[in-house]
């Protein structure tokens, strides 16, 4: 089977997807006869950039073109010649190969004085222009400044922070944006309606999710599905090629956590573990949902534009979960779960960073209520050590006192034991500054948060209180600040508190070495 984005690239201006405005106004410059000589077209890969240079090329060159239209016929020789590639007044030049001064005076500069062959104009496409060499872009420049009349550069790039702004001020420069969900699912159908190819609900959408924006990726990852399936795609199918999203359990499980139903949540995890659910994939497209709801509830229209949209048959789902929960719930909800991506790194249990987050964000005293009971003989309580922690530090002791510097003598210690205890919640608090300790209380600034919220939820602020009192010999309790302006350097905050980071480095046997 051809390569589907090749076989499928648009070939006039109606097909190209997305990039409205773009092609609005280059389309009255053709039919107004005032066509720029020089272009930019900048923007992420895989976005029609090219595709637009060659549409443009052929409108500009197109024999049968009627002067109140601005689409090529794809007909006439000209059109002929430039869709197979062998226009000799088109030339498509990669700037990643040729990026040297000789090639742009040779093929380009020389070239260009000389008048079109065939066509009307000369049509010079460099695609990936913020390649070329300083001197090679200084040489571009003299014909930039004064082209011929009948020469029309288009310069493409991914990278336009690197294209030199004496370039930049003599082009008509245009963003191309990541094509929306939408659309792509609407070309992807096209592409299996025309190879009369029978696709399961819901394996277009997904398609285009991962894709991402991107339509070549798109059009990839249908080829491969559809080498595999033949005429007809089935979800097991799609599954070969596609990494499993779950986003009709993500829906689930929100709403379990609004029902403060911890037990069927953690049931949902476990069930998602044993059907090969990539735990992290299914975390971070939680994420990716719940900031769609959060800008919706500022910005209604923000979401579509930066191509948060999931297909009709989960947009419907998603509004109505929208409208059960608050900003502040849902920016609790990503910072608990943000949390937890980073903790399933490291988990020797994948799932439970996961299960603790239901329980936080549910509230421990619903846990009992949802869960089945343990067996008579297993059942365990925590009660009686909890108990003692708390009796042994509840309240502040007056007359216990630390100093910055006593604190920072035995941190390395801490940290250790804290790390023995729980791996992620000793780079919660590597990435703190210590105030000092007065009357029993020991002071901790955090620059982020849900840092300093992951240390003050009940059962965490115990045992690190436990430890600080194990370690130091007199009981501590600890209170938590947030300080934006904490300078975070390898996860240990920059604060003066250089005599910690030396702690640490000697408890743990390591090194700066940059």
């Amino acid at each position: 089977m051809p390569t589907l984005y090749r076989q499928y690239r648009p070939q006039n201006f109606a097909n190209i997807l997305g990039q409205n405005y773009i092609k609005t106004i280059i389309q009255n410059e053709i039919l107004s006869g005032k066509i720029a000589q020089a272009y930019l077209f900048c923007g992420p890969r895989a976005v029609g950039k090219t595709t637009m240079a060659r549409v443009l090329a052929k409108a500009v060159n197109c024999e049968k073109r009627k002067d109140n239209d601005y689409e090529p016929c794809n007909e006439c020789d000209n059109c002929r010649a430039i869709n197979s590639g062998r226009h000799l007044d088109i030339m498509e030049i990669d700037a990643a190969s040729n990026t040297g001064v000789d090639h742009v005076r040779e093929n380009i500069i020389n070239f260009s004085r000389v008048a079109p062959g065939k066509g009307k104009y000369k049509v010079f496409i460099i695609d990936e222009v913020h390649m070329l060499s300083i001197s090679a872009f200084n040489a571009l420049l003299k014909t930039l400044e004064e082209p011929p009349r009948d020469v029309i550069f288009v310069l493409c790039t991914t990278e336009v922070h690197k294209v030199p702004l004496t370039i930049i001020s003599r082009c008509q420069r245009f963003d191309f944006k990541r094509i929306s969900l939408v659309d792509m699912v609407k070309k992807l159908e096209y592409i299996t309606k025309n190879e009369k190819i029978k696709v399961a609900p819901g394996i277009l959408e997904a398609v285009a999710r991962q894709a991402d924006g991107y339509l070549r990726d798109a059009e990839s990852i249908l080829g491969q599905i559809m080498s595999i399936g033949g005429q007809e795609i089935t979800q097991a199918e799609a599954d070969l090629v596609l990494p499993r999203s779950a986003f009709q359990e993500i829906l689930e499980l929100l709403d379990y956590l609004l029902a403060k139903d911890a037990g069927s949540g953690i049931k949902l995890v476990n069930q998602l573990v044993d059907s090969g659910v990539n735990l992290k994939i299914f975390t971070t497209d939680l994420i990716e949902v719940l900031r769609k709801l959060l800008i919706t509830k500022f910005n209604p229209g923000l979401a579509e534009t930066l191509g948060l949209d999931y297909g009709e048959s989960l947009e419907m789902k998603i509004t109505a979960l929208g409208q059960k929960m608050t900003a502040e719930q849902i920016s609790r909800f990503i910072n608990r779960f943000l949390l937890a991506l980073e903790e399933l790194k490291d988990s020797f249990i994948i799932q439970l960073p996961l299960e603790l987050a239901i329980v936080d964000l549910c509230g421990s005293s619903n846990i009992s209520n949802s869960l089945p009971s343990s067996p008579p003989e297993t059942k365990v309580s925590p009660k009686p050590v909890a108990e003692k922690i708390k009796t042994e530090s509840a309240q502040p002791v007056s007359g216990v006192n630390f100093s910055i510097a006593e604190i920072e003598a035995k941190w390395g210690e801490v940290m250790k034991r804290i790390k023995d205890l729980n791996h992620s919640l000793s780079f919660v608090l590597s990435g703190c500054a210590v105030r000092g300790a007065e009357n029993g209380v020991l002071e901790l600034a955090f620059k982020y948060k849900f840092h300093k919220d992951r240390i003050m939820s009940e059962g965490i602020k115990q045992s690190v209180e436990q430890v600080l009192s194990d370690v130091y010999g007199k009981p501590l309790l600890i209170k938590a600040e947030i300080d934006e302006g904490l300078e975070v350097k390898n996860d240990v905050v920059s604060q003066g508190n250089t005599n910690l980071l030396n702690n640490l480095l000697k408890t743990f046997g390591g090194e700066v070495v940059s």
